[in-house]
């Protein structure tokens, strides 16, 4: 080779380098040319974590990556920003699917997909069960049934969970002599004690009994408790001791001696015992928090709240949130105005999320959750901004928090899970159809309990 031709030659592979240097740096920097709008943009990404693991993530019908087996997550990086068809799938479960806008120079997240069964699997419990209660530590479940010989007397069972083993708590005989409905049933917080409520079929009265679930064969049964009695709970701070509200009075109840005797409080129109707290609503109209010594009362409203007579109360808190349910109206105490501010004026059931920073509120067909806290992740969402779920022309029954990003309720014969983000559609999942189910969502065990035609079911792990 000639001299001149390897000065030729090194000339022109120095110009290429000239040229393409910038153009790589230019590249790994994130740097693209948008040929659709002939401009020069930085690239965005994509970040998912999914549930279960090892899930495909598809962009506009096209495999990108595969979340890792490990965390569950993926990064899909360099995407020209614009808006992307999203769908994640994993053989045996639904897809997931969103439109989601990629910005410049920033990572759109999706954080918390939980991807459903296509057919989840239930396993039955218990047959012939007409109801059934969970105890606290999910350790437990009674089941209300019909004796054996086809007679009307219900009895109660309680199931050992981890063992799988039944036996025999109490019958309705036991109670009453006379013809009974098993209005209720409540466990204590340590769930070594349950609190049943029997309406006489004849009168419609209403009578109380302590069940010591540790020894079944014996129980209290409490004569002065009578129809009108409210707002009856246990001590949180003190399993053998109960509150309950008459005629405005709260009362104590020493569960060992079966005794009541009524405390300094008056004129109280709802009451709640929660962890160490006591909140009650006075006929004025002001909410107060205390100890449960109540010795250190505090005012939480400077403006009195409008009571209504006639209307039921309810109060609802966790986390220094504090709601107040009348009837159908949900209010939340302002923290700042010390004001209580109107949620919605129809409401059935409400939940605290478990992160304690959204609730979840329904009716007879519509789901809504409200975030009480500002969310800076995404999608960014103010305190006090509400986003609506769905709406059904069949009955809502349930609604749960599956997560503090999904819920799992019951419409109709349906049983669904949705997730709470709205940006594009709102995915909400077919769990199954079952003739009239009554479900419960497990926070120990993430799995979904269900009965329906007197059987009890309880689902597969449905959530991390």
């Amino acid at each position: 080779m000639t001299r001149r031709i390897r000065s030729i030659l090194f000339a022109l592979f120095a110009v290429l380098f000239l040229v393409a240097a910038p153009s790589v740096v230019f590249y790994s920097l994130g740097w693209r040319i948008d040929l659709i709008n002939r401009r020069i943009i930085k690239t965005g990404a994509m970040y998912f974590k999914v549930w279960p693991k090892s899930a495909d993530i598809y962009l506009n019908g096209k495999l990108k990556k595969k979340t890792d087996f490990f965390f569950g997550s993926a990064l899909v990086e360099n995407l020209i920003p614009r808006k992307y068809s999203v769908e994640v799938k994993k053989d045996g479960y639904q897809t997931w699917k969103k439109d989601l806008e990629v910005q410049e120079n920033i990572a759109t997240e999706e954080k918390n997909i939980i991807l459903v069964p296509s057919h989840a699997v239930f396993n039955i419990l218990a047959q012939g069960v007409e109801k059934y209660f969970l105890s606290p530590d999910e350790k437990k479940i009674i089941l209300m049934k019909r004796d054996n010989d086809g007679a009307p007397n219900w009895i109660l069972e309680i199931l050992d969970i981890d063992k799988n083993v039944k036996s025999r708590l109490i019958d309705e005989k036991k109670l009453s002599k006379a013809e009974t409905e098993l209005a209720g049933l409540r466990f204590s917080p340590n769930s070594k004690a349950v609190l049943l409520e029997i309406t006489a079929k004849a009168t419609g009265k209403t009578g109380y009994h302590i069940l010591d679930l540790q020894s079944p064969s014996s129980f209290s049964t409490l004569n002065f408790m009578t129809s009108d009695a409210k707002d009856i709970q246990f001590n949180p701070a003190d399993a053998e001791k109960m509150f309950w509200l008459k005629s405005g009075n709260l009362n104590e109840i020493d569960i060992a001696s079966g005794k009541s005797s009524p405390l300094a409080l008056k004129n109280i129109v709802s009451f709640l015992a929660i962890n160490n707290d006591a909140y009650y609503l006075d006929k004025s109209g002001f909410l107060f928090k205390d100890n449960l010594s109540f010795s250190q009362p505090e005012k939480l409203n400077t403006t009195s709240f409008a009571l209504n007579g006639e209307e039921n109360y309810q109060i609802v808190a966790s986390g220094g949130k504090v709601f107040v349910g009348e009837d159908n109206d949900l209010y939340q105490l302002n923290l700042q105005t010390k004001k209580f501010d109107l949620i919605s004026d129809s409401v059935r059931g409400q939940k605290i999320s478990l992160d304690l920073r959204k609730m979840v509120y329904f009716n007879d067909n519509e789901i809504w959750v409200l975030f009480i806290e500002e969310n800076l992740g995404q999608p960014r969402k103010k305190a006090g901004e509400k986003t609506f779920i769905t709406r059904f022309s069949e009955k809502i029954d349930e609604v749960y928090w599956l997560t503090d990003d999904y819920l799992v309720f019951n419409s109709g014969d349906k049983i669904k899970i949705a997730e709470i983000d709205d940006r594009d559609r709102i995915n909400i999942f077919d769990v199954g159809e079952y003739d009239k189910p009554d479900i419960f969502w497990s926070r120990i065990s993430n799995k979904l309990y269900y009965s329906s035609e007197n059987n009890l079911y309880v689902s597969e792990k449905l959530a991390p």
